[in-house]
């Protein structure tokens, strides 16, 4: 059964931090789970939180601090001297290592790092501080196991022993030569049946999907994805092997990924969350609010402009947010499908052949409602010459939508910018004045005002 966070537990455990008793502390949660622990983190405030952690031992606070929301983490790393976040660092893998280096305030990093214990685990961390956070070389960690090409079966299962000590989970061999390079990797079955006196050169698989360093992580999700690994390795320019990316660091890049892109479909340029201060959530949400203003007045422009129009029929004016919402969700829709199917890398074939589709998907879509427009202004008693401008104008209108927001994304995408901001009110209101621009114009060829 799931753990869960009760009010009664919850009392219980800050009863203890009130009275400083560690031990019972120790007691309570020496077999939790690390995921467990962080919910108890989150659930504390900043001060009880860290005496949590300096309760405990470092095996599960080092997992449980990489588990808790940014923010949560960052009030703790606050509270805690460098001593004692160096002593968390200690237990964690380089790559949890160095994101919370990097979270931490410049003249405090070096302080942490001097105070690591293990060189090389420190000289690791520096290291993966180089890389961009979004590639592979920051997405990476060191801890692998690596065997050489010219060692005899013996010799390499007694270094894994060694090398399996600092690895969390074992998901491949590496094969390297003795400067390095990445050569293949090596099945655990053909290691067992091989006899003792067998080298590594003779039953190694040459065939190994790498990536490099400098690759993006949305590339390196992909080609994960594509021949479903639990790890991949990394190379340098060099082709020498400098860490592997795992299945857990791909799933939290994607997570984080989606949160970003969703919230700049909403709107919303930054990350940021509901507890965030006024003046972030303000920065983040503002410019689009902005650009849905002028795009508003711009329509009030435009209507201001076919004013004649809406003295002699009336009834156009009624259907204006009509023609405003269909525009807007069509654009949505089209946008949204473009860029899922960017980050799947499933949009193919020429920009022409995919404008095409979409006309003809517009066409049908834009048909059926029109006849349903044509239908509702029959009973309603419409004039049947402005139902037919209505219908039309909606039909023009979700074709160029559709074209907008297929057209858009690709743009985007191929100059370098994020196409998700294409879902957001970038697309609805660019097409809301498209919109209303089109039904005015077209009403006013067809009933010729």
């Amino acid at each position: 059964m799931a753990f869960q966070v009760t009010t009664e537990f919850l009392e219980k455990i800050e009863q203890l931090i009130a009275q400083q008793d560690q031990d019972a502390i120790r007691e309570i949660l020496h077999d939790f789970h690390f995921a467990d622990v962080a919910e108890i983190l989150e659930e504390l405030d900043s001060e009880e939180a860290t005496y949590l952690i300096k309760s405990l031992e470092s095996d599960i606070t080092s997992e449980a601090l990489m588990e808790v929301d940014e923010d949560v983490r960052e009030k703790i790393l606050e509270r805690l001297s460098p001593n004692e976040i160096a002593r968390e660092l200690n237990e964690m893998d380089t790559d949890d290592a160095a994101d919370v280096v990097a979270e931490l305030d410049e003249d405090i990093q070096q302080k942490v790092i001097d105070r690591i214990e293990d060189t090389d685990h420190a000289a690791d961390i520096v290291e993966l501080l180089k890389y961009d956070e979004d590639t592979a070389g920051g997405l990476m960690a060191k801890e692998l196991v690596k065997v050489k090409e010219t060692w005899t079966t013996a010799g390499c299962v007694r270094e894994m022993r060694r090398q399996a000590k600092n690895v969390t989970r074992v998901h491949s061999i590496y094969v390297v030569d003795k400067q390095g390079k990445l050569k293949g990797r090596l099945s655990l079955k053909d290691l067992l049946t091989a006899p003792e006196r067998a080298h590594i050169a003779d039953i190694y698989i040459p065939k190994v999907d790498y990536v490099t360093v400098h690759t993006e992580g949305e590339d390196v999700a992909r080609i994960m994805q594509k021949y479903d690994l639990e790890a991949i390795p990394v190379v340098d320019e060099k082709g020498t092997l400098v860490g592997r990316v795992t299945i857990d660091d791909i799933v939290d890049f994607i997570r984080d990924e989606a949160e970003k892109d969703y919230q700049m479909a909403a709107g919303i340029s930054g990350d940021v969350e509901a507890s965030d201060s006024l003046l972030k959530l303000t920065r983040a949400r503002l410019p689009w609010l902005v650009l849905g203003l002028f795009g508003g007045l711009g329509s009030v422009y435009i209507m201001k402009g076919f004013d004649e129009a809406i003295n002699s029929y009336v009834e156009l004016f009624f259907f204006t947010p009509l023609i405003a919402a269909m525009a807007g969700n069509v654009g949505v829709q089209s946008s949204a499908i473009i860029v899922q199917g960017l980050a799947n890398d499933n949009v193919k074939g020429s920009l022409l052949s995919r404008l095409l589709k979409e006309i003809g998907l517009a066409l049908i879509n834009g048909l059926a409602l029109g006849i349903l427009v044509i239908l509702f202004g029959w009973i309603a008693g419409l004039d049947q010459r402005v139902s037919f401008t209505i219908a039309i104008s909606m039909l023009s209108v979700i074709i160029v939508a559709a074209l907008v927001g297929t057209f858009v994304p690709i743009i985007l995408n191929k100059r370098g910018i994020d196409p998700a901001i294409a879902t957001g009110p970038f697309i609805t209101t660019s097409n809301d004045i498209f919109g209303i621009f089109l039904f005015f114009y077209l009403s006013k060829l067809i009933l010729g005002f």
